[in-house]
């Protein structure tokens, strides 16, 4: 087997990485369709938020692909940090490819200063046995929660709204579609900053967000072309603040689903039903501009009880498997070699 490091310029290389992803997807992810081939091509080249990082490309004997890593390399926050491991394609698991291109992305996460090595993974799939085999921490377990839009009750969503508008008086909402437009960066931002006390790995450290970052890095899928995103936000009508934000996504390969993004609401405006008024606004905007929807996916941890609270509000269902968080230092998999 060969390990070569990737060139962003060859296509043929990033189609063959596409089809292992595309394989593995519908190996282990029984619901949820793969991204596109145009979003995983700038995935490997960019990261989800313009993140740094190295893709390295497994090849067989013959020279045919049969696994890949995208290794993350923050750099703005979590320095001690590499994310997201190895790809291996389900006809050649079992052979050895996942463990060598395991201890290739840890050598380079090593090369570049990085202490811990962790990745996400679905429950129950070949990547959560083959972090337990490693015997991974297990830092986070999230719950997938599916919204069957068709099996909403008619009236339900306007109902739900009316009462958190009722709860909400002294707030208006706004709503965009597309990029954020620039007023809202910085009160986005801070929004956003409010998610930090959200469940989250211990040891890992919350992103910091300005309108800078969001203008540099925020939204690099959707001004490609690659996704669809949809807005809405609550303003504070005596300030002006934006005190709550939620955002849907929708791949235009796969129109039948939409993926939540954050959903958050600032600690000085909590207690006013903030989350429901906006996802309830959002399912309306959606309504009308992407009729063709079906379901919308989202995550909870199982700590996060009043998201879990406004999701059960509005229709969602648990849906297995959720996915799992793992991360191992370093050092034990470069030691286990």
């Amino acid at each position: 087997m060969r390990i070569e490091p990737w060139d962003p310029t060859d296509e043929t290389t990033a189609l063959g990485c596409y089809e292992v992803h595309r394989a593995a997807n519908l190996a282990d992810e029984p619901l949820e369709p793969p991204m596109s081939a145009g979003a995983f091509g700038l995935f490997l080249r960019e990261g989800w938020e313009k993140t740094p990082g190295e893709t390295w490309v497994a090849s067989d004997a013959e020279g045919g692909i049969v696994g890949f890593y995208r290794m993350h390399l923050w750099d703005l926050e979590n320095l001690d940090r590499a994310s997201i491991g190895p790809v291996v394609h389900p006809a050649v698991r079992r052979r050895g490819f996942g463990g060598a291109l395991l201890r290739h992305e840890a050598a380079r996460a090593a090369a570049n200063g990085r202490s811990v090595l962790s990745g996400v993974v679905v429950k129950d799939s070949a990547g959560a046995a083959f972090a337990r085999a490693l015997d991974a921490k297990l830092e986070l377990d999230e719950i997938r929660r599916v919204q069957y839009l068709d099996k909403i009750a008619p009236g339900l969503v306007g109902a739900l709204r009316q009462a958190a508008e009722r709860a909400a008086a002294g707030y208006s909402l706004v709503n965009w579609t597309g990029l954020v437009p620039e007023k809202f960066l910085a009160p986005l931002a801070n929004v956003i900053n409010a998610f930090a006390d959200a469940p989250h790995g211990e040891g890992v450290e919350p992103e910091a967000w300005d309108a800078d970052r969001l203008r540099e890095r925020g939204g690099t899928f959707v001004r490609a072309g690659l996704l669809r995103n949809y807005g809405v936000a609550a303003l504070h009508d005596a300030t002006g603040e934006m005190a709550a934000y939620t955002a849907v996504n929708v791949d235009p390969e796969a129109p039948a689903w939409g993926h939540q993004q954050l959903t958050a609401v600032t600690r000085p405006h909590r207690g006013h039903r903030l989350g429901l008024l906006v996802k309830t606004a959002m399912l309306e905007l959606l309504a009308e501009a992407e009729p063709q929807l079906k379901y919308i996916q989202t995550g909870n941890a199982a700590a996060n009880q009043h998201m879990i609270a406004v999701n059960e509000q509005l229709g969602y269902e648990v849906v297995e498997p959720g996915w799992q968080f793992y991360e191992m230092p370093v050092a034990a998999i470069l030691g286990q070699a």
